[in-house]
């Protein structure tokens, strides 16, 4: 899952990139509002954690613009405006959650979690796809309840594609939001990971969860979920 941090204090920006990338996910960090516009338009984000009080543009205004472009993303607010009518303006501008500073990063972190959650058809911490079961906040894996040991990229993988279990999901599509903008990876880095994931949750077991979809990507199928349609 890829975030776009908007953040211009460095010390902030630092504290939470690091506690977010310590929960598994991609993040970009920009300072200012008007390159917070340039990489949410240029990319797909999962959520963006937005500073109000910006160099170059305000965080209002950013949210604003954001939406009215059709921007999708669940938006946190980062501000150190307490007042009612400033988490109202924040609300009203399209924003979906507020954190007043100075907080404390375990809050943030369940915000975002909660973010997530609001975005996925899945709104518990536990995602399952037939007896596997993916711990969104311990960041664990269990297949026929045994611990996977999972590498920081291949839990994201699973977190990624098991919030859309069922469904094709491209080779870019998984780039684009398990990896951040650093990444200069090999063009064949999924099929690698894939590759692992099989050997790691696949073998070993009657049912095989990692589809390849020729032509089109990958798929996380979900047993359970074709036997209830049929």
């Amino acid at each position: 899952m890829r975030i776009l941090l908007v953040e211009d204090d460095p010390k902030i920006s630092a504290v939470v990139r690091q506690a977010l990338q310590e929960e598994t996910y991609a993040v970009d960090c920009v300072g200012d509002g008007p390159a917070a516009e340039e990489m949410a338009f240029v990319n797909d984000y999962d959520a963006i954690v937005l500073d109000l009080m910006l160099p170059g543009k305000d965080g209002l205004d950013v949210c604003r613009s954001l939406r009215e472009l059709g921007e999708a993303a669940p938006v946190l607010i980062l501000t150190a405006r307490d007042a009612l009518r400033d988490r109202v303006a924040g609300l009203d501008a399209g924003a979906d959650d507020y954190l007043v500073k100075p907080f404390h990063i375990e809050e943030l972190l369940a915000r975002v979690r909660a973010l997530m959650r609001r975005q996925s058809d899945t709104k518990t911490r536990i995602l399952e796809i037939a007896d596997m079961e993916v711990d969104t906040v311990l960041h664990e894996v269990r297949r026929g309840g045994v611990p996977i040991d999972l590498t920081t990229t291949e839990y994201a993988i699973v977190e990624y594609m098991g919030r859309r279990a069922g469904q094709i999901i491209s080779r870019s599509e998984l780039i684009e939001h398990v990896w951040d903008e650093n990444y200069d990876g090999l063009s064949n880095i999924v099929d690698v990971y894939i590759r692992r994931l099989r050997s790691k949750l696949d073998e070993g077991h009657d049912v095989r969860l990692f589809e390849t979809v020729r032509g089109a990507g990958y798929r996380l199928r979900d047993p359970n979920a074709v036997a209830a349609l049929a």
